[in-house]
């Protein structure tokens, strides 16, 4: 039996850049963390030559080609498990569409697992480009690459995209300074979930004609750095709040009255900036706040379910490892 535990993800600033149709040309760069929010993958070995999924569904099929759940029947087929094996797949935030990255680490879990129970080690590295393989080659997912590389690396980090390849950058804070703002960053639900790919679709098929604003926040992302080791809190946020108002500009979709109530609730209470996580139009708002307003925050927030979390030092990795040879 194999158990990885791969992080979840909250992208901080230069969201969007991380679609080749941009970066090849322009160059992209988003910076981004991991969180103590799990997907775990467990992966046992069968007497029998069944395959058998537990997800939110169940599956039991003899042939790897009749599995439905995509990402589980590409990365057997990747890493050449054909038969007699049971996945089970298990996240701390189980609903799709939160803009945590969820999809992306299942993914790198279930690669971790899969190249575990063969017997095979890989790098943060192998993890990451396979996974954005599958993921934007094979099912042609209007995604970027920014989720599949976080949740195999971990850490708070800056990631930088260009036509030669991916540069995973750590973002090294001294202790007090990385508390502050692991304790300035405070995550709400919206309540609604949403199906990120027409999101996505939308914002790629605009990327030609919002070319200035992406590479303003392929900008923030470096200044972002920049903030978290020399400048504030206040300095974040800002970027937060300034990149947030860039964001709503690449498509319609992004936000709606209820999330922008909702966000100038916040604001009013004492959020200094802020942003939907991952792709917009639902799942959970980020909020940048300082020390003495979290309370008066929280209150005005007490009608959307706070989600706290702490950042994430650990990529994917291989929790348990009890595998038989032979």
């Amino acid at each position: 039996m194999i158990i990885t535990q791969t992080p979840l993800r909250v992208s901080l600033l230069g969201g969007g850049t991380d679609f080749e149709d941009f970066y090849k040309e322009n160059g992209g760069a988003v910076l981004t963390t991991a969180i103590d929010k799990y997907v775990f993958v467990i992966v046992k070995e069968r007497f029998d030559n069944k395959i058998v999924l537990n997800y939110s569904d169940r599956e039991t099929v003899d042939d790897v080609k009749n599995i439905r759940h995509d990402l589980i029947r590409e990365s057997m087929t990747m890493v050449g498990v054909e038969k007699g094996i049971e996945i089970t797949t298990l996240a701390d935030i189980p609903s799709e569409g939160t803009g945590l990255g969820s999809s992306s680490s299942i993914l790198v879990g279930l690669l971790h697992a899969l190249y575990a129970h063969k017997g095979i080690l890989v790098t943060a590295e192998q993890l990451a480009s396979q996974a954005c393989h599958i993921e934007i080659d094979i099912l042609k997912k209007p995604i970027g690459k920014q989720d599949q590389y976080i949740a195999a690396y971990g850490g708070l980090r800056l990631i930088k995209f260009s036509n030669s390849g991916v540069v995973v950058n750590s973002v090294d804070l001294e202790k007090a300074r990385k508390q502050n703002l692991n304790d300035s960053l405070l995550l709400f639900f919206t309540g609604m979930t949403r199906d990120s790919s027409a999101v996505l679709s939308d914002q790629k098929s605009r990327i030609v004609n919002n070319n200035l604003t992406l590479k303003k926040l392929a900008l923030f992302a470096e200044l972002g750095k920049k903030s978290l080791l020399e400048g504030t809190i206040h300095d974040i946020g800002k970027l937060l709040q300034d990149n947030w108002e860039l964001k709503k500009m690449l498509s319609t979709r992004i936000t709606n009255s209820e999330i922008d109530d909702m966000y100038k609730l916040a604001r009013n209470a004492g959020a200094i900036g802020g942003k939907i996580a991952g792709a917009g139009s639902g799942g959970f708002m980020l909020l940048c706040v300082n020390d003495g307003k979290r309370d008066s925050v929280r209150e005005a927030m007490k009608n959307y379910r706070e989600l706290p979390f702490n950042l994430e030092n650990d990529g994917s990795k291989i929790i348990f490892n009890c595998r038989r040879s032979g």
